[in-house]
């Protein structure tokens, strides 16, 4: 064990990664496509596990994916919001699955991930969590920010958001951006920026 994974799990970090999306703009499930051999959605968990004591991959299809999980990794069924159809879990978005999966956090930190990032750098999130003890305290997060837009997909959140984060959802609020613009949040700084590349880029 080297020096920089003991800092992180000194840190006791949780990681979060979302598999909920239905990949309709690109037409083929995007946890299945193969990156370095080995299925994304499996690649983003290994990648996770080397970050954080435990993994929690939110998705309607657990079955679909049973057989890509690490040993670290565990299942969170992502659920229908009242008034939602039980096939279309997903029309929520990202925001709300985070939230049914911040319940089960207990470390102060959370690391989210999306499944759709094939350029994702093991080095750069560990650089990024020894950080975290140096992020104000009245931050809720430390993202990557782009064009004034937040990376709300790769970062890191504490999970003391999750109250006010439901509130915002029962009001109907569904927009990352929207919510974090109303608190404090850390810059990180990303000294690739072809690491955020997701495959939503493409259209």
């Amino acid at each position: 064990m080297n020096q920089q994974t003991e800092k992180i799990q000194q840190c006791k970090l949780t990681a979060i990664v979302l598999a909920g999306g239905k990949s309709t703009r690109m037409g083929t499930d995007k946890a299945l496509i193969p990156i370095q051999g080995v299925p994304m959605l499996q690649f983003i968990c290994r990648i996770a596990e080397a970050c954080a004591e435990k993994v929690y991959v939110v998705t309607p299809w657990q079955e679909r994916y049973q057989h890509l999980l690490p040993p670290k990794s565990q299942f969170i069924q992502e659920v229908p919001l009242p008034g939602e159809t039980g096939n279309e879990p997903r029309t929520h978005g990202p925001l709300v699955g985070f939230a049914q999966a911040l319940v089960y956090v207990e470390t102060e930190w959370v690391l989210l991930l999306a499944c759709d990032l094939p350029n994702l750098q093991l080095e750069v999130l560990q650089e990024w969590a020894v950080e975290l003890d140096r992020v104000p305290q009245e931050a809720i997060a430390a993202l990557v920010q782009k064009d004034n837009r937040w990376e709300p997909l790769c970062g890191f959140y504490r999970r003391r958001c999750l109250p006010e984060l439901n509130k915002y959802i029962d009001r109907g609020g569904r927009s990352f951006q929207e919510w974090l613009r109303q608190y404090p949040v850390q810059v990180l700084p990303l000294p690739d920026p072809k690491m955020l590349f997701n495959f939503n880029s493409y259209q």
